[in-house]
């Protein structure tokens, strides 16, 4: 009777520790970028993205100083247009969850997506 209560506690014990273990995996699966990242979010940052590999879940965060810049979350025509028809962020820390896919970051002020303040990434 006593060796089954210890074995009982043991097994329930290693199914705590397995399900710790998992969710501290699934937990540390997704990586903060900081795009651009010393200079921040800023004009000529569109090769950026080049030689990383992006997940679904991965964090990017633009920071740029509020009012000087803003990010907007457009589609792809808009993206290759400098087109600011989206979803427009302008905290100057905005944090944006990768989903998997595509996605097109400009800054909407006038001139600055075609200086080059502009990103695509790719999550997989």
């Amino acid at each position: 009777m006593e060796i089954s209560g210890k074995l009982e506690g043991s097994a329930i014990f290693l199914v705590i520790l397995m399900v710790l273990f998992i969710t501290s995996q699934i937990t540390n699966a997704a990586t903060t970028y900081n795009v651009g990242d010393s200079d921040g979010w800023t004009l000529g940052v569109s090769n950026w993205p080049n030689g990383k590999n992006f997940k679904a879940g991965d964090v990017l965060v633009f920071k740029y100083p509020k009012g000087v810049h803003n990010v907007v979350i457009v589609n792809k025509a808009n993206y290759h247009n400098c087109n600011g028809s989206g979803k427009t962020l302008t905290s100057g820390n905005d944090r944006v969850t990768l989903k998997k896919g595509d996605a097109y970051f400009i800054c909407g002020i006038a001139g600055h997506c075609d200086g080059g303040q502009k990103i695509a990434v790719t999550a997989n």
